[in-house]
């Protein structure tokens, strides 16, 4: 699985799922999850009505992750997680490195290739955006390394950043995952589970993983449209279901 970084809106990525960073609720919020909701259309809060009327009465709780459709969205799925809000006097980091894995492991019983995820927590919910660089970036690539949590279908994970300053702490995580120095072994077990790359903002682009040796790689075009520096792009198309 290819770890890659995107600054942009996740809510126009061209994948199959997206990683909605929901309220406890699932009706819709601020942030990325009214974002999505507002450009998705009514279809997915309808569904998000459904899932409270029957599988989640009381809500969503932290750390968990459902499914509904994309609505417009140009996706298929919209997995909701809820992030926990950042205590200085509680350490919450399991329930917010729950988040990644438990979106990876509903994506994969979709069947879903390609995921764009947000910085969960890392919003209005005060989660300091290094710490949550640190939690998501290790979450996904200890989930991708792990023979007994890699998901079988995904293909890429696509961190999707909001500002420059938040693509810079996720492309310093990715960094301390390839140097080995993020607790989770990364240096040693790369190739045997996932691939790490950045993608550029508007001037250049640069591969992440190699501190202090920022290298180019010549945009390309996908076959989902987007644009990305590696060598080799990652399949960008929609899987059925499974039964």
């Amino acid at each position: 699985m290819q770890i890659i970084l995107v600054q942009g809106d996740i809510t126009r990525q061209q994948v199959d799922a997206i990683v909605n960073a929901a309220n406890s609720s699932l009706l819709g919020g601020g942030g990325v999850d009214g974002a999505i909701h507002r450009r998705g259309g009514p279809q997915i809060l309808a569904e998000c009505r459904r899932l409270r009327q029957s599988t989640h009465r009381d809500g969503l709780p932290a750390g968990q992750a459902v499914a509904t459709t994309a609505g417009r969205l140009p996706a298929r799925w919209v997995i909701h997680t809820v992030g926990p809000v950042y205590s200085r006097g509680e350490d919450r980091s399991v329930l917010l490195a729950s988040c990644y894995r438990e979106s990876l492991r509903v994506a994969d019983e979709l069947g879903a290739r390609t995921v764009a995820f947000p910085a969960i927590s890392a919003g209005i919910y005060g989660w300091p955006a290094d710490d949550a660089a640190r939690i998501a970036v290790g979450a996904v690539h200890a989930a991708a390394a792990d023979p007994a949590t890699r998901p079988a279908s995904v293909t890429e994970a696509r961190f999707v950043l909001f500002s420059a300053d938040i693509y810079r702490h996720f492309e310093n995580a990715l960094a301390a995952v390839a140097r080995g120095e993020d607790g989770t072994g990364g240096g040693s077990r790369l190739s045997r589970g996932s691939r790490l790359s950045g993608q550029g903002r508007r001037t250049g682009r640069t591969r992440a993983g190699w501190p202090g040796i920022p290298r180019a790689w010549p945009a390309r075009p996908t076959p989902c449209g987007s644009r990305r520096r590696s060598p080799v792009p990652a399949p960008c198309r929609s899987s059925r279901r499974r039964s």
